[in-house]
């Protein structure tokens, strides 16, 4: 499509907002900013943004002219597709883009596109460091919190873009086709925005609406969703399994990592090679053991096997992979190992933002731990977080609109041993008067940060405050 004569509306003033207006400036693009917050006004917005001189903006009420006159809608990730004003344009026939279908509209180069419930943000970064090893002129972009287009002005044929992509920003993609796609696993998240488990899922797997037998879908074997959508993928697909010794895929027993099948060079939809696997049920190859890595708990194993088959099926040689896979360290917010104050062990998965993610963070303790969550409600239950406990959680504290809901769901479950506090210092106070020498304190809410706190990564760098200080 020729976008240099469409009109385009961004919608929202955020970061990705920003600069999606920004590279439709720079492109020559009509383009007309509009946010629905009334307290705004152009003046503020050109004092902190300056590169958006001379694009017209709107805020508040959405005039009749500027419905008229768009093209093409470009809504940042927090728009919901369903508000009325969006129906309405769509209804129109105006396109319903999202940041990343304009960004790959301008984009070059491979792209390599991740999605999951969980485990996005450490395989998403692992990808990237292994391409930028192997490639260099590597771009990690999307939901990791670098809008993908900022960097799509600078790329050439050669750029790889490592692309962590979420639900919300799927469901406004059209012709987003990555070269290699992951989805790592699907679980009930977000059924506030989505409304249904069947809404999720779809968002999910359009990751490879465009792709074919000609592209790459590496799926999570275990997962009841992906294991599934193996079957009717519509691009070649690669499994990687932390439960079952596959025929055909990468797979983890007894502390190694092993790939089964071997490989066959094929060609890319840009003329880069990718790697596909025909199954051979006699040949398997120990990659890795999982001591050799520096993260922690089986889901970033299943993160790192992931990392494994993307790399491969982008034609990275192994030795350079797991070179890069042994000396990666934790995602800051994941898991993360922050200090060890009087014999405690602190660990910040403030990144663990539903009860699934949750559940990775409190399987990868092994001392007895004080677990602090709670937060924003997104209609989730938490009876399967609260049964992961299995003894470990000598004390649960409870935080944000949640910690009712949650302490409610604990006793049915026969865990008594839970303080409801208002505030996160609070909770904070109890978990370091409360900790012996040889227990650990986890933060690993299964809840969203919103109401307390602005995003995970503000609550957990209190966290790490809080605890640097003891």
């Amino acid at each position: 499509m020729n976008v240099q004569d469409k009109s385009f509306l961004v919608v929202g003033v955020g970061k990705s907002g920003i600069a999606a207006a920004t590279l439709l400036k720079e492109k020559h693009c009509k383009v007309s900013v509009y946010d629905g917050n009334k307290d705004l006004n152009e003046a503020g917005i050109l004092k902190e943004h300056e590169e958006l001189k001379g694009v017209s903006m709107c805020f508040g009420t959405l005039t009749e002219e500027l419905k008229k006159e768009t093209d093409i809608v470009v809504l940042s990730p927090g728009v919901p597709t369903d508000l009325p004003f969006v129906q309405e344009l769509a209804n129109a026939g105006k396109l319903i883009w999202g940041e990343i279908e304009l960004a790959y509209t301008f984009s070059k180069g491979d792209v390599v596109a991740i999605t999951g419930t969980n485990g996005k943000t450490t395989t998403t970064t692992l990808v990237g460091e292994i391409m930028q090893e192997a490639y260099g002129n590597t771009d990690v972009v999307g939901n990791i919190g670098n809008p993908y287009t900022l960097e799509v002005t600078h790329q050439t044929d050669a750029s790889v873009t490592v692309a962590e992509i979420s639900s919300f920003q799927l469901e406004t993609t059209q012709e987003f086709h990555p070269l290699v796609s992951a989805i790592l696993n699907i679980t009930p998240d977000h059924l506030n925005r989505h409304h249904t488990m069947e809404n999720y899922i779809k968002a999910k797997e359009d990751i490879t609406k465009k792709q074919t037998k000609e592209d790459v879908c590496v799926l999570n074997y275990d997962n009841e969703y992906t294991g599934e959508f193996a079957k009717r993928c519509p691009a070649n697909v690669v499994l990687f399994s932390s439960r079952e010794k596959l025929e055909d895929g990468f797979y983890y027993e007894d502390g190694t990592i092993y790939r089964a099948g071997v490989r066959k060079e094929g060609t890319g939809k840009k003329g880069a090679t990718f790697v596909s696997y025909n199954q051979d049920k006699d040949s398997v190859k120990e990659i890795m053991k999982t001591n050799e890595m520096n993260l922690v708990g089986l889901c970033n194993i299943e993160n790192v096997m992931a990392a494994l088959a993307i790399a491969e099926s982008m034609n990275v040689p192994l030795d350079t992979t797991l070179k890069v896979i042994k000396s990666f360290k934790a995602v800051e917010h994941r898991i993360e190992f922050v200090a060890t104050k009087h014999g405690v062990d602190y660990y910040n998965d403030s990144k663990g933002t539903n009860p699934d993610a949750a559940i990775q963070g409190i399987k990868a303790m092994t001392k007895p731990t004080i677990l602090i969550g709670g937060g924003y409600d997104k209609g989730s239950e938490y009876d399967e977080w609260i049964e992961s406990f299995d003894n470990k959680v000598k004390l649960l504290v409870l935080i944000g609109a949640t910690k009712e809901k949650i302490a409610k769901c604990a006793k049915e479950h026969g865990i008594n041993q839970v303080v409801l506090t208002d505030t996160f210092e609070d909770a904070m106070d109890i978990c370091i008067k409360e900790a012996k020498e040889g227990d650990a304190v986890l933060l690993s809410p299964a809840c969203a940060s919103w109401g307390m706190f602005t995003s995970y990564e503000e609550r957990g760098k209190l966290f790490k405050k809080i605890v640097n200080a003891i």
